[in-house]
């Protein structure tokens, strides 16, 4: 299983995975530890990541970038709007009303939705991991901004189903980062509560978290933010600052030229970087337009002058976060500063102004969302064993249900009814139950009770609940689930009639349990449930607003009463026997994709794949033809001169440079298949004359090996050493003459190849030089190493063994004596598994055997 952690930036992403020491972060192809969150489209394949960067500067038209300030919302959100204006791709408002992406891709012009587009860049950091971990990867945790609404949420899990991911948790990035600061921590109080303040300022937003940290458990107690409050607004000021002051003295105007936009930008970077670590910094940017090369300079006094409008968006958050945390400034005992823009100095001094105490950076600024979804996903991965560390998470929007009376209800009169099911800071997860009184088919509508911060629309989806079985009972409760689930998406779970039957049961005279009233279910094992004092507090606000709504107070209801959330306690009575029928719901998602629109991009995204690496083997079979056509080439001149005749040579030389030619001509676009013939062709002439060298310089050393296993087989047959006279006459005579016959075959071979130039074909190949010791081997070995035959032991042998030889081969103890007097062995013999008699004696053979062997 797999333990991956992705934070995909507005600008960069990065890949964090957990390993049994801890946490890494990932490099990809270009060993850097960022990875850009752009995809480029060519007229071949996409180039995503580091690729489409490098791209992304000629071809700025059909460069998507920033995508994460596009998914899930409306082309007519004015945020977004204003987004577009520095964006170079073209985006158009599609019929659902939402962005769509248009780009140049395989010579024709294609649209694609910001989710497509994120499943992309997904894809690319899965395969960054999968690279890493040399394993498949699917599941993972993803770091989602705090910020997003309910269909950027489900716009990021499509966009990872797109990608082949399944996200275990859409975390929110400042608790990510807060996991990451917390769960190291070893002195943590465990009684008092430490407040720490994390201020995340990326690329393109700014969000504020305040945990309170105790021993073994952190506690979101606030979230805020500002969604277009980032690094690149003072890259924008910049940019703005020397257009405007190129256009006045170099008479060029930068905003009229895409690519030239792009490189403004990216210097405009810089000097923001440079800036925050010095007083004043220069901007040089060779032929950035019209061939004119620009100059410009500037001062930190004046940045910080012309970003004032910027700086002073940034206590807003901060104060929204500590009143909704309910904190006093001296409450907060640290602040941590993370995010690529929080190094600019001027919004350090405003924190140290604002929070009284200056803040901290003991995080990676950049790393650390990304290490907390990693630790994120360990901690839901049943395959690894984290440090126990409670995240009590909540959820920084109100969400109620709302619906209509149905047209019999006189009292209702059809009006609209609403009810806050997860109030701000509702934890996470968490379900509710919701009781109604309704006879037929009705719907529910999800929605946020405040969109002030949101800028969003007020509807989430709209769930049908029915249609109804028969109803015999005359009060019938329907009971809807609604979930808040780890990912922080709503939905209705499910519905279920409840009908009491007329055969009442007695019961002891208990009050029941009432399971009617709005609820909070406890969480999943691995998150932290709610408190029972939140869920007090929960029931509380239900039972208000219900009766706000027109609860029942002692009035008889009508048979399709909108709804009631149950507050009275129960009479004493005899129970009914409640029957309970699931009732189908029907959910609609304003603005999500449909299923079968997600597998239609899941398969559209394996072609556009499938097409890339298609690509990519043809570049590798290109290049393979370019390399062997250099290096042949070259060495035609060096090492292979005498290995090739002077006319083969020129023919060969003309052939690669024919080669290089249709290269850089008509080769220059061809499918892999061309390239790979090409190749073989070119190796057809060029591979026998590094045969020739090949077998050159292998040839002296094969020789002596079979040289030395000949004369080390013929002086053992020769020898008038002891160990040997067991072998028969005949048997050694047989071994000599296989010794005679290889000597000859050699002789021969080398006289007939010692005639040859090296230019010509070998007569006497290595290979062959091999098979010849291989046989002589396999021939003498079983002689020379045939065991003596058994004899009694004595005991005087027994009792001093005589040492064993130095060369020993294989199966000596093989004609060891057996043990007439059963006394047990001191030594075991190496093949056979039993003891070996003491009178066994080692057969010694001389070292020249030993080589023999291993010829």
């Amino acid at each position: 299983m797999s333990v991956v952690g992705f934070d995909f930036g507005n600008e960069s992403c990065i890949v964090a995975v957990a390993r049994q020491r801890g946490i890494d972060v990932v490099l990809n192809d270009e060993s850097k530890r960022e990875t850009p969150a752009i995809v480029c489209f060519g007229e071949k394949q996409r180039f995503i990541g580091t690729a489409g960067a490098a791209s992304s500067t000629m071809n700025p038209k059909n460069s998507i970038s920033q995508i994460k300030r596009l998914i899930g919302r409306q082309f007519s959100d004015p945020e977004l709007q204003r987004d577009l204006k520095s964006l170079p791709f073209n985006v158009t408002e599609g019929p659902d009303g939402y962005p769509l992406i248009h780009a140049r891709y395989l010579g024709e012009m294609r649209t694609f939705t910001p989710t497509q587009v994120l499943g992309m860049v997904l894809s690319n950091l899965k395969s960054i991991a999968e690279k890493n971990l040399n394993a498949a990867v699917v599941d993972c945790c993803i770091g989602i901004p705090v910020y997003f609404t309910d269909l950027q949420r489900r716009a990021v899990l499509d966009a990872a189903t797109i990608a082949g991911l399944h996200p275990l948790r859409l975390i929110h990035e400042t608790t990510a980062t807060a996991l990451a600061y917390g769960i190291y921590k070893t002195d943590l109080p465990e009684n008092d509560q430490l407040n720490v303040a994390f201020v995340d300022i990326g690329h393109a937003s700014m969000q504020v978290c305040i945990a309170g940290f105790k021993k073994g458990q952190l506690k979101i107690l606030a979230h805020s933010f500002d969604r277009s409050l980032g690094g690149r607004d003072f890259d924008e000021v910049l940019f703005q600052h020397f257009a405007a002051k190129f256009k006045e003295e170099y008479k060029i105007d930068v905003l009229q030229n895409a690519r030239a936009c792009i490189r403004l930008r990216t210097a405009c970077e810089k000097l923001k970087k440079v800036l925050s670590a010095n007083p004043e910094a220069p901007l040089n940017i060779e032929c950035l337009m019209d061939e004119k090369d620009v100059r410009g300079f500037i001062k930190r006094e004046e940045f910080e002058q012309i970003s004032a409008p910027i700086l002073q968006r940034v206590k807003r958050p901060l104060e929204k976060a500590l009143a909704d945390a309910g904190l006093a400034v001296e409450n907060v005992h640290m602040v941590e500063v993370v995010g690529s823009a929080s190094r600019v100095p001027a919004m350090l001094k405003i924190l140290t102004e604002f929070f009284g105490k200056e803040p901290r950076r003991t995080m990676n600024a950049s790393e650390c969302v990304a290490r907390g979804c990693a630790l994120e996903c360990a901690i839901l991965s049943p395959t690894f064993k984290v440090r126990e560390f409670q995240v009590n998470e909540s959820f920084p929007f109100p969400v109620s249900l709302s619906w209509k009376g149905s047209g019999p209800d006189s009292q209702a009169g059809g009006a609209e009814q609403q009810q806050l099911v997860f109030p701000k800071g509702n934890p996470i997860p968490s379900i509710k139950a919701v009781t109604f009184h309704k006879s037929s088919t009705f719907t529910v509508d999800v929605q946020y009770s405040d969109v002030s911060d949101l800028q969003a629309p007020p509807k989430i989806s709209t769930y049908t609940i029915g249609p109804f079985p028969t109803i015999r009972s005359e009060r019938p409760k329907l009971k809807v689930k609604v979930r808040l689930n780890l990912h922080g998406i709503v939905s209705v779970e499910s519905a279920t009639l409840l009908e009491e039957e007329e055969v009442e049961v007695p019961v002891s005279k208990e009050p029941e349990k009432d399971n009617s009233k709005m609820e909070t279910d406890e969480a999943p094992s691995g998150t932290a449930a709610p408190s029972a004092n939140e869920t007090d507090v929960n029931m509380q606000d239900a039972k208000g607003t219900a009766d706000a709504a027109g609860a029942e107070n002692g009035v008889a209801e009508s048979g399709d009463k909108p709804v009631k959330m149950e507050t009275d306690s129960k009479v004493e009575a005899p129970k009914k026997k409640v029957k309970k029928t699931n009732v189908p719901v029907a959910e609609l998602v304003y603005g999500a994709m449909l299923p079968a629109d997600v597998q239609k991009a899941v398969e559209k995204e394996f072609e556009m794949a499938l097409q890339d690496r298609v690509m990519e083997e043809t570049k590798d079979k290109k290049n393979a033809v370019e390399a062997y056509v250099y290096d042949m080439r070259n060495k035609l001149s060096d090492k292979y001169r005498d290995f090739v005749t002077a006319p083969e040579k020129e023919e060969f030389t003309a052939k690669l440079q024919e080669a290089e030619d249709w290269l850089y001509e008509d080769g220059e676009d061809e499918t892999k298949g061309v390239y790979v013939a090409k190749l073989e062709e070119l190796k057809k002439q060029g591979d026998p004359i590094e045969e020739r060298y090949k077998e050159y310089m292998e040839r002296g050393t094969v020789i002596d090996q079979l040289a030395y296993c000949i004369n080390s087989y013929r002086e053992a047959a020769m020898s008038n050493d002891p160990k040997f006279d067991h072998i028969e006459l005949a048997e050694k005579q047989k071994v000599l003459n296989e010794c005679v016959e290889a000597e000859a075959w050699l002789r021969e071979k080398k006289q007939q190849q010692d005639q040859l130039p090296k230019y010509a074909t070998p007569v006497l190949l290595s290979a062959d030089v091999r098979k010849k010791a291989e046989a002589l081997d396999r021939f003498c070995r079983p002689i020379m190493t045939k065991p003596k035959p058994t004899k009694p032991a004595s005991p005087e042998t027994r009792a001093n063994p005589p040492p064993q030889g130095e060369g020993q081969c294989q199966g000596a103890d093989a004609n060891a004596s057996p043990n007439h007097n059963n006394v047990p062995s001191e030594n075991a013999t190496a093949g056979s598994g039993e003891a070996a008699p003491a009178s066994a004696e080692p057969m010694e053979t001389d070292k020249s055997e030993t080589a023999s062997t291993t010829a």
